[in-house]
């Protein structure tokens, strides 16, 4: 997204609203180890609120997720079934 900072003059200069990514190491219960992931704070929220990185990795949409996180996916659902 883009904006604008506004001073208390009321000068106006554009800005930009950039997500805030994190490297965080994510523990898949299934498999038993962990995954480094580059995620904004958002997602690393609903990753807790569902559950874990398993359940998390159950729900998401394929066109939602990175390549990596693909691989991940595929891994832990061959490992449930």
């Amino acid at each position: 997204m883009s904006g604008n900072n506004v001073s208390h003059a009321k000068n106006r200069t554009r800005r930009r609203f950039l997500p805030n990514l994190q490297d965080v190491s994510l523990r898949s219960d299934v498999l038993g180890r962990t995954f480094k992931f580059r995620i904004s704070s958002a997602a690393l929220r609903t990753v807790d609120h569902r559950g874990g990185l398993d359940a998390f990795m159950a729900k998401a949409k394929d066109a939602e997720l990175s390549a990596a996180a693909l691989k991940v996916k595929k891994e832990i659902t061959k490992a449930t079934a």
